[in-house]
């Protein structure tokens, strides 16, 4: 187990962040999206390849996480829905083959919670997003890795990175809308 812990200030309400570099296990966390479709449905879907890293200190504020996911590695569920969102009309991975983050701050929010701001790229385009992430816990696995888990959730707008693309229905609404929701759980790994 973690011997040490990274927080803001030394109250009981922080976060127990331990200390260290942790590198994402992909086998054991998922990269997850949900956008409405139709105005009436929501189509969930996942990036299958990725990694990250979380660097963290005494101090969380100096703490640092930057992930790259392969956008080519999008999955819903439909191979030709796949094929689509990897097409120019929306990710376009033949250019822009990565997406990309890396966080600019980390708040404590209470004794489980954080706010991690940082900056995405995506489709080529650099903005600032907000996650909302819970520290899930902190555990030794048989294999003698320590490991920390996160849950994090966020939102971002499609227009703001160039994807565009939409159809219009007969109601006046569109095929696709604009805001898309994050859903993110690591379970990453301490290194030595």
């Amino acid at each position: 187990m973690p011997d040490q812990t990274a927080t803001l200030d030394p109250s009981s309400q922080t976060p127990a962040v331990p200390t260290g570099t942790w590198v994402v296990d992909p086998d054991h966390s998922r990269v997850g999206f949900s956008v409405r479709h139709l105005g009436i449905a929501t189509v969930r879907g996942q990036f299958t390849r990725f990694e990250g890293q979380i660097e963290t200190d005494d101090d969380l504020s100096a703490a640092r996480i930057t992930a790259t996911v392969d956008a080519a590695s999008v999955f819903t569920n439909q191979p030709k829905r796949d094929e689509h969102l990897k097409s120019a009309d929306f990710f376009d991975t033949d250019q822009y083959p990565q997406l990309t983050f890396e966080s600019t701050n980390i708040e404590t929010v209470d004794a489980e919670s954080l706010r991690i701001t940082g900056n995405l790229t995506l489709h080529g385009i650099t903005r600032e997003i907000v996650l909302d992430a819970v520290v899930q816990g902190t555990e030794a696995d048989p294999w003698g890795n320590d490991r920390v888990g996160l849950s994090a959730t966020g939102a971002l707008s499609r227009a703001d990175y160039g994807m565009t693309f939409n159809m219009p229905l007969g109601s006046g609404g569109v095929m696709v809308a604009d805001k898309v929701k994050l859903t993110i759980d690591v379970s990453a790994i301490k290194q030595s």
